[in-house]
């Protein structure tokens, strides 16, 4: 069985302006239903383990997979006493996918044990995925020869544009879209809140939350080929 592992952020303030913040709840919904639903085993871990922190602004129950996941007792459980990303062991997994939410902003970019896990799954030949302000945990990972991972590739994340849309410019610590160009990354973006799905060999981004189901898919497709 292909197994794929998604990361949650651990930090649940938006700066200092007091707003909770964490990770998106579709991001983590969409993906996990869309890998699952094709006999892919999908397990959950965030950077620093124990309780996750859960945007509020995402707490959508009438969305339908966040319903289908909130009814699992077990899925519930282990949000609130998850594993970390430092105890398992990559080389079980075939994919990494980091979901968003704001709070990965904060934790994702400096995080040493998210960096060898990206490097690690791609050297191992898997797939590294990322969602919305996923990606903020592919700005900062190089190779061994010192190059940037995304360097070259094409990728998309939570835009500028949509930033500015949710009025957020000035409160997160960087813009991801240009983070990303950076990195020597080749940025993709469509119309904010559009789906944007890119797929460059076994890098897969989405743009923002409307794109969170079809990144599942297309890791899905890849791991499944």
């Amino acid at each position: 069985m292909k197994k794929a592992l998604i990361v949650l952020t651990s930090h649940a303030h938006m700066g200092d302006t007091g707003t909770q913040t964490g990770f998106w709840l579709s991001e983590l919904t969409h993906p996990y239903y869309a890998m699952a639903d094709q006999g892919i085993r999908v397990d959950v871990v965030s950077i620093d383990g124990g309780e996750t922190p859960v945007d509020p602004k995402s707490w959508d129950e009438e969305d339908h997979a966040n319903a289908r996941f909130l009814a699992t007792p077990e899925l519930v459980e282990h949000l609130k006493n998850s594993d970390s990303l430092a105890s398992v062991d990559i080389g079980e997994y075939q994919a990494i996918v980091f979901a968003g939410g704001h709070g990965t902003m904060w934790d994702f970019p400096d995080s040493s044990t998210v960096q060898q896990a990206a490097v690690n799954m791609a050297q191992q030949g898997g797939v590294v995925a990322a969602i919305c302000h996923g990606p903020a945990a592919l700005v900062n990972v190089t190779l061994p020869d010192g190059t940037y991972l995304i360097a070259n590739k094409r990728v998309t994340g939570f835009t500028n544009e949509e930033e500015k849309e949710v009025e957020l410019t000035d409160v997160v610590p960087f813009l991801l879209e240009d983070q990303l160009k950076a990195a020597s990354a080749v940025f993709v973006k469509t119309s904010p809140w559009t789906k944007n799905v890119v797929v460059d060999g076994k890098l897969v981004t989405g743009q923002n939350p409307q794109s969170a189901f079809g990144v599942g898919e297309a890791v899905a497709e890849i791991l499944l080929e």
